[in-house]
């Protein structure tokens, strides 16, 4: 499955159900949930990255919590990135 099929199932199946408001004429596509989920992944990688507090013993940490971040939107990452 490439990853835009990724995200995007996992963004559809893994949301709590919500009550919804419509506006006519306003809708999201499939792309622009994707991109969303992508940007805000994106955001918080970067705040991992500038992070500047951690010493070199824990950047371990800050890649295992981008990881994470990957995660959370539905791509895979592998099992190679678990060392504990």
């Amino acid at each position: 499955m490439d990853q835009y099929t990724e995200i995007l199932t996992h963004m559809l199946q893994n949301r709590p159900a919500k009550i919804e408001v419509t506006f006519p004429g306003l809708s999201f596509s499939a792309n622009e949930i994707v991109e969303a989920a992508a940007y805000h992944a994106l955001v918080k990688i970067q705040e991992i990255l500038r992070d500047e507090s951690l010493n070199d013993k824990d950047c371990f940490h800050q890649i295992e919590a981008i990881v994470h971040e990957l995660e959370l939107i539905g791509l895979d990452c592998g099992n190679r990135h678990n060392f504990g």
